[in-house]
């Protein structure tokens, strides 16, 4: 669906779209929107995008629905366990492709084409900019290349590539643990002590199984996400200003979050 832009910032029909689908699949009705109503309230004002004034309470509706799904779905701990968790067994993949062949490595690791691409290379912005390949992997690589390197690699010789496999496969994810402080550099240290010598993990084994790391989330920046309202008169507002059920304060303040992913026992 095309990106729509309002002001400064945006407004995408994605986000409309994606909040309705996650709110459906998840069950989470909070993320229920009216998006077709904010489309059908989009107009045109001094060659910028913006929203009818009637249509003010579908977007302090989406706002705060954006706000509940992000703390409830997108930032759930068990979420976040199991990213850290997927991102820490594809970095050992990475890095064992890396190693092929060299201090009796085994041979490359079983991966689809578009996976192993991404192993083998490192990709940035700048990559998919110049190496047309690049966003061709990309575009083939989904689920099931992943889902299924999974199953290969749970039953290889490496400890951490297997046991972070097995541990995604069957849903045994990282214990998660969320505080309001930063936990303290000795309870961090004491984890990773107590798995190191449980499952005879050397230092940088350990990196995988203990991650430390901050969550941040805010409803509603005017930097980035400006909405303005359009009246009849021919004025517009920001939707900070023009709401009267929502204050720049709340809109835009940003809550942060500690947590600390860490093997189950």
């Amino acid at each position: 669906m095309h990106r729509l832009f309002l002001s400064s910032g945006q407004l995408d029909v994605d986000r409309l779209d994606y909040l309705r689908r996650d709110s459906f699949f998840t069950g989470v009705t909070e993320g229920n929107i009216g998006s077709a109503r904010i489309i059908k309230m989009l107009n045109i004002h001094n060659d910028r995008l913006v929203v009818e004034a009637k249509g003010i309470y579908s977007i302090e509706n989406f706002l705060m629905a954006r706000r509940l799904m992000y703390w409830q779905v997108y930032l759930h701990k068990t979420a976040l366990a199991a990213e850290k968790m997927l991102i820490n067994v594809l970095k050992r993949a990475q890095e064992l492709t890396c190693h092929c062949g060299l201090d009796n490595h085994p041979p490359t690791l079983f991966a689809s084409p578009a996976l192993h691409y991404f192993l083998h290379n490192k990709v940035d912005k700048h990559t998919f900019l110049n190496d047309p390949q690049a966003l061709e992997n990309f575009a083939n690589l989904d689920d099931n290349d992943i889902w299924s390197a999974l199953k290969v690699w749970s039953r290889h010789d490496d400890k951490v590539l297997s046991m972070l496999s097995s541990g995604l496969l069957n849903r045994r994810l990282f214990k998660i643990e969320v505080e309001l402080q930063p936990f303290a550099p000795q309870y961090i240290a004491e984890k990773r002590q107590q798995l190191a010598e449980k499952h005879h993990l050397s230092p940088e084994e350990v990196n995988y199984f203990v991650v430390s790391d901050e969550i941040t989330s805010n409803m509603y920046s005017e930097a980035d996400d400006s909405i303005d309202i359009l009246y009849k008169n021919g004025t517009t507002k920001n939707i900070a200003e023009a709401s009267d059920m929502l204050n720049i304060q709340l809109l835009s303040k940003k809550i942060k979050k500690y947590y600390l992913c860490f093997l189950r026992n």
